[in-house]
Formats: structure tokens, sequence, C-alpha cells
């Protein structure tokens, strides 16, 4: 319990600040989630959701995983897309990765980390189908980057085939996919794709 004390002192500071700011907060909170957002981002702890975007608890639906990859076997993402989509009506699903990711830079290697090599298998893919204008960056951040890239709007494209995403805009439902990419050394986010 020793190791958690600060975190249970942070957020009962947090939770006053927000109660002094705004009485019924938590009791508003409690009786809806009716978020116009899905974030589905990278698991790293230098990209939170709400903080990059300056959002309030209770406007953003998220899920997050190594390198923010999207697969058509994976139960857990695709359980999160039709949530969304489906109970929630997102308008805006939003698939963001950062520079500087590990995994990006973990596949674009040769050593075996273990299990997680079957994950990055995927942005393995993307360098795969993206050799040929990878192999023309000589300069080994800027093709780090620009795979970071390519890996935004392959799993944004996987977003968009997946049978949630098609049957939802095929019956005109109001949802737009984006591809954005956060810069962790000035905290900016820059749209890579948008799709409706």
């Amino acid at each position: 319990m020793d190791d958690l004390s600060q975190i249970f002192e942070n957020n009962k500071i947090w939770a006053k600040s927000v109660t002094d700011a705004n009485p019924n907060f938590f009791r508003n909170l409690t009786s809806q989630q009716s978020p116009k957002y899905l974030w589905i981002g990278c698991a790293d702890s230098r990209v939170p959701a709400n903080q990059i975007m300056s959002l309030p608890p209770g406007d953003v639906f998220v899920h997050r995983n190594i390198a923010n990859v999207i697969v058509h076997t994976d139960l857990n993402a695709l359980s999160v897309i039709q949530y969304a989509v489906d109970v929630l009506k997102v308008k805006h699903i939003i698939l963001c990765g950062h520079y500087g990711c590990g995994g990006v830079k973990a596949a674009m290697g040769n050593t075996q980390h273990g299990l997680i090599d079957n994950w990055l298998r995927h942005i393995k893919d993307v360098q795969r189908f993206h050799a040929s204008e990878l192999d023309l960056i000589n300069d080994e951040k800027k093709k780090y980057h620009k795979l970071c890239e390519l890996n935004v709007i392959e799993q944004t494209n996987n977003i968009l085939n997946t049978t949630i995403v098609k049957n939802a805009l095929a019956n005109g439902q109001d949802l737009k996919i984006h591809g954005l990419i956060y810069n962790i050394e000035d905290g900016l986010l820059k749209e890579l794709s948008t799709h409706s």
C-alpha cells in the first residue's frame, strides 16, 4: 500500500480541485456517458488522450495498446470499436500514433523481445508494404518518423475495413475516422488522414 500512497494523495487533491471548480461534476458524470470521440492510441505513458486534447473525463472513450495497432482478430479492440460505434454512437474515431514509439522502433530492428514480437509483426508488415518508400530515406530518424506515420495510416485503414465501421457508414451513421500523430517533443497533434 505504501507505494500507492502518493497516488491516493494525488487523487484526493485532484477530486477536491474538480469539485471546488464544479460541485456537481461527479454527480453529473455518473449519470451519462456520451463521448463524441473514440481514441485508439499507444499505451505509451507519455501519450494520455484526455490531456493531449484538453478534454475532461467523460468526453473520450479510450483504447490503448502497444503501437496503436488494429488487428482484425483482436476481439478486445473490435469490442471497443463496436461499443463506441453501435452503443455510444461516437462521431469520430481517432487512431493516434506518436513519434518516438518504442513498438515501432522495436519492429524496425531484428532483436528478439519475446512474446511481443508476435504483436510487432504487424508493424513489420507495414514496413514491408512500404519498403520501397522507406528505402529512399537515408536518415534513420526520418525513416523512423515515416514508419510511425505509415503505421497510423495502415491502422486507420484497418479500422475502416472492420465490418463494424463498414456497416455504420453504409447505414448512414455520422462517423469520421481520423489518423493523427502526436509529437512528444512539442506536444502537438498532426492529422495524417480523414475518412467518412
